[in-house]
């Protein structure tokens, strides 16, 4: 049975002139490829319309990274660029939108986030929200016409200035590991409008999203970041790894030992598989703390009353 409201009614409340509470939203925070996907975006997308080989673009950028010493993601993005001038190939916004389709996913993603929405509701009784988020450094052009972009609150990733010809010519925002970390901090100010300032100070009391709150799911050792700021700050991560990857397996066992991580498990998002099992356990404990959150609210609120 899914646990009752407390004290005094919201019509109640506001006749009073209480302010109501207000941080009743949990966050899942989801990078993507490798964590939603067996492969990078580009793989499924322009690499392939393109007729290059995902092996043979990652082995030049590598080799790029190592003799600039440049920043791996803004080195891939300049040689796509490259790479789609070179073929004289017409890939507009709207075209890789089209491509996304297809994109695929691990088993049980495309009816996860229903499904998460639903348990979140059931289990809080309809008093927690739970919102899900993207931060990745693949592209913002593919993101926009992923087949479940409708279940996220708001997706954040790198991005090309299109030219008036919709010709892609150089990067406008980058997405590293590190950089993935401001967008934490917007979700959990509530500025998440890229325009928006995060540097000013704000309480904590006045966060509508703690991290304590929140829950990121990656794949491997470029979310660290993201991970090591969650979870200091009182938040949980968990990651994911490709059973037709033994490497993979071997960096959920390293985030283990450096305690960047509370689980790892097998990316099957199927209802009843470990991951869901072990999401759930981390959802109940937040939800715990949002009802006991809500309860204390309305205790001192009933003490602050004339």
């Amino acid at each position: 049975m899914p646990p009752r409201a407390t004290g005094r009614s919201p019509t109640a409340r506001a006749r009073r002139g209480e302010a109501p509470f207000a941080r009743n939203t949990l966050a899942l925070i989801y990078d993507f490829d490798g964590t939603l996907t067996p492969q990078p975006m580009q793989e499924y997308t322009v690499l392939p319309q393109l007729g290059i080989a995902p092996q043979d673009f990652w082995s030049e950028v590598n080799a790029e990274v190592r003799r600039t010493g440049g920043d791996s993601i803004l080195t891939y993005m300049r040689l796509l660029v490259e790479k789609i001038e070179a073929n004289k190939a017409h890939l507009s916004r709207e075209a890789l939108r089209t491509l996304a389709r297809d994109v695929r996913y691990f088993p049980g993603v495309e009816t996860w986030f229903e499904r998460i929405n639903r348990y979140v509701h059931t289990r809080s009784g309809g008093l927690v929200q739970a919102r899900h988020y993207i931060i990745s450094a693949g592209l913002s052009e593919i993101l926009e016409g992923i087949s479940i972009k409708h279940h996220f609150e708001r997706i954040y990733a790198s991005q090309y200035h299109f030219n008036h010809h919709e010709v892609a010519c150089f990067p406008t925002i980058v997405i590293n590991d590190t950089s993935k970390t401001q967008y934490l901090f917007r979700i959990n100010k509530g500025r998440e409008q890229p325009g928006e300032s995060i540097n000013e100070y704000m309480p904590e009391a006045a966060r509508p999203v703690p991290f304590t709150h929140m829950l990121y799911l990656g794949d491997g050792l470029t979310d660290v970041p993201c991970m090591t700021v969650t979870k200091n700050y009182g938040g949980f991560a968990i990651a994911v790894h490709n059973p037709d990857n033994a490497s993979s397996l071997a960096v959920c066992r390293e985030l283990v030992a450096g305690e960047r991580i509370d689980f790892f498990a097998e990316a099957d998002y199927r209802s009843g598989r470990t991951l869901e099992r072990r999401v759930h356990s981390i959802l109940d404990l937040i939800m715990a703390r949002i009802l006991f959150e809500r309860e204390q609210h309305a205790f001192k609120s009933a003490l602050d009353a004339p």
